[in-house]
């Protein structure tokens, strides 16, 4: 297929509240460097795929209020590659209007989808498995996503069941999706990893224009019929107010719930290229650095005692002192500071929920 016929469409739009306090709403954990490297995770995602796709073919879907974040980190897009969400309504609306702004590019695109928040370390792996999956749906009539091979029982991912069935010998590692799972309990996670025919669920995905548009329009007929009608409007100066129309009366869904998981002709590709969707503390404390003591640090002027297996993160030259921390998270910003057990951190949700109610937005 022709590189030109590649595209991609970047998700840049979720707030990240699993990392509260380092990751606001007003600088969500795709704009942060929390990996240490000296690059945004959101700028990591752009330069994977800029060896793949043409710059003038990338796409990135965030919310409005990250325009200016999206522009400073990516100089290289023009601002019509920056689409701009008026709320957040899940990850179909954000995918049926990327779509619908590539269509009237190039109507036989080839498409891949991707979260901007997602750790990959084997990079050459990586490249060839997209290309694979750019193949793929470019011969065949498919919707197709990226399985990750599990290394260890984990209930913080989706999974994803493989069949036995229609072989391709030309893409071996391919597979018919049977179901898909969302984060299971333990025990369940367990059975999953013992069984070898599930797979994590990375959250990207490839398609043709075709076939992603005929998808939207058997299984999300609703939210296809808003964006068909205003076709017209994108990529001109009424496309704002027209888009604020069609998000006011989308459904709020993902596109796994809404296409994924009803569509026939799912296929998953079994992958291996070190990814982790670096969805909690606990996840990102595996990736960084460690001391003697096990302990991920990240501060100028930290100092601690009988302190083992923590993740401590620290704004600024402010002196931190610790004492008798085992398995703990701890992060201090200008405006919040966050003392929280890592077997707890799934607390963090309704922790959010609680200071949003009792102490308002601002420290959010």
């Amino acid at each position: 297929m022709s590189k030109k016929d590649q595209f991609c469409v970047i998700m840049a739009g979720g707030i990240g509240s699993r990392f509260w306090p380092l990751s606001r709403s007003s600088k969500p954990k795709q704009f942060l460097d929390i990996l240490g490297t000296g690059k945004t995770l959101l700028r990591q995602t752009y330069e994977r795929f800029e060896k793949i796709c043409p710059t003038k073919n990338i796409f990135v879907v965030t919310h409005s209020e990250y325009e200016d974040l999206v522009q400073d980190q990516l100089p290289e897009l023009d601002r019509k590659q920056i689409l701009l969400e008026p709320m957040r309504k899940n990850t179909a609306p954000c995918i049926a209007y990327a779509c619908f702004r590539i269509h009237k590019i190039n109507p036989e695109a080839k498409i891949v989808v991707a979260p901007s928040d997602h750790l990959i370390i084997k990079e050459k792996e990586f490249e060839k498995t997209v290309y694979q999956g750019f193949e793929f749906v470019s011969r065949h009539n498919a919707l197709l996503t990226l399985g990750i091979k599990p290394s260890r029982i984990e209930t913080g991912y989706g999974y994803i069941q493989t069949a036995n069935g229609e072989k391709f010998p030309e893409f071996p590692n391919l597979k018919k999706v049977k179901t898909f799972t969302e984060k299971p309990d333990y025990e369940m996670a367990r059975v999953f990893y013992e069984s070898g025919d599930f797979y994590w669920n990375a959250g990207i995905f490839f398609w043709s224009l075709p076939a992603i548009m005929h998808a939207f329009s058997k299984y999300l007929p609703d939210m296809h019929g808003l964006f068909e009608e205003r076709e017209g409007v994108f990529g001109t100066r009424v496309e704002k107010e027209h888009l604020e129309i069609i998000y006011g009366n989308c459904s709020s869904i993902s596109i796994d719930y809404g296409i994924m998981e009803k569509a026939e002709n799912v296929y998953v590709i079994c992958s291996d290229f070190g990814w982790s969707d670096l969805g909690t503390w606990g996840s990102l404390y595996e990736h960084l650095p460690h001391d003697q003591q096990g302990n991920a640090v990240s501060g100028e002027n930290v100092m601690m005692y009988d302190v083992q297996k923590s993740i401590i993160q620290v704004e600024g030259k402010k002196l931190v002192v610790l004492q008798g921390l085992d398995h703990y998270i701890v992060v201090d910003t200008k405006e919040a500071l966050l003392i929280c057990r890592k077997h707890d951190e799934q607390q963090l949700k309704q922790i959010v929920n609680d200071v949003k109610i009792e102490k308002g937005e601002e420290f959010l």
